[in-house]
């Protein structure tokens, strides 16, 4: 940093910024206030009501380690280790991709098909989390709401679906799948952390390659959510540095074109859900089509439908099971 004749709060704030811009960063200023509040143990909130003050020397020397980070790349999540989610906060680090907005959406997506199927057999929406009112209609096929939930969640990661569902569906019992023992360590820890830790059953498995084939019907889950790693070999080698060199690569890459990992999750959740069951994807505006191609081409699947994010690109696929 430059000499300034009073480093500030204010100054820190202003000069960091700019240096962050500079950078490329998104949001440079509210990245700036995220990390001057971390290093001075404090919140964004009365950050603003100190900035005329000086801070101690141990505050700057940990604000200027965390500025240097950001400035080689390494996301504000990782260095702070907490990323919110669904209005709840998640332990992050590098075992496990930061969760973002279009993941959420996917959460909101499942909350909002339980909360219409619980409204469409009589059940209490008061129940089932908070989601609006616009969400479509309950697959008319389904013959009935289950008492209990059973989720699945492949590829938890931080445990950000597994978590938010179990919190706003109090009638869900949910396996969540990842083939990383790391991730599944930080899953949990988030699980325990908002208090729903009994509500989920953590399983080390390449996608459901530890679970029987020949489930009965009753045994199978009644929905499967899945955030799959999606990107093409070509994609993640021209990814952003931020992303490319500090998120895992496991949790990132689907195959050559993306579809591979993605397409076999879906043959395989067709053994391992139930008939009437919704298959929930996120994936990439790149590879959507495919994987609906295939759950459309596979007789076992109905119902498939592509829809956008809040940025109005191709990034979820639904499917019921018939």
């Amino acid at each position: 940093m430059s000499q300034v004749e009073n480093w500030t709060f204010r100054n820190l704030r202003s000069w960091t910024a700019s240096f962050l811009e500079k950078k490329g960063a998104d949001s440079p200023l509210l990245e700036t206030e995220i990390l001057l509040a971390h290093a001075a143990h404090t919140t964004r909130v009365d950050l603003f009501m100190r900035l005329d003050e000086t801070p101690d020397d141990a505050t700057r020397a940990a604000f200027r380690e965390l500025v240097r980070r950001r400035g080689m790349g390494e996301p504000v999540a990782y260095l702070i280790g907490k990323k919110e989610f669904y209005a709840l906060d998640f332990d992050v680090d590098s075992n496990v991709l930061v969760p973002r907005p279009e993941t959420e959406q996917l959460a909101l997506e499942a909350i909002e098909y339980i909360k219409k199927r619980a409204k469409t057999f009589g059940k209490s929406a008061k129940e089932i989390g908070n989601g609006s009112e616009e969400s479509e209609p309950a697959d008319a096929a389904a013959s009935n709401a289950p008492e209990t939930w059973n989720i699945c969640d492949v590829g938890v990661g931080s445990g950000c679906i597994s978590v938010a569902l179990a919190k706003h569906v109090p009638n869900a019992r949910i396996v969540a799948i990842d083939l990383s023992a790391s991730a599944l360590d930080v899953a949990k820890k988030n699980a325990e952390k908002h208090g729903v830790g009994q509500k989920i059953e953590f399983v080390q498995s390449d996608l459901f390659a530890a679970f029987r084939r020949d489930l009965p019907e009753e045994a199978r889950f009644d929905m499967i959510v899945s955030n799959p790693p999606y990107v093409s070999e070509a994609e993640y080698a021209a990814l952003e540095p931020t992303v490319k060199n500090f998120e895992p690569e496991l949790a990132l890459v689907g195959g050559p074109t993306g579809s591979e990992l993605p397409i076999r999750l879906v043959e395989q959740a067709a053994e391992q859900i139930k008939s009437g069951g919704r298959l929930f994807l996120e994936l990439s505006p790149t590879t959507v089509h495919a994987v609906a191609e295939r759950l459309a081409a596979d007789g076992r699947w109905q119902d498939v439908a592509v829809k956008k994010d809040f940025g109005n690109l191709e990034r979820f696929v639904f499917a019921t099971r018939k």
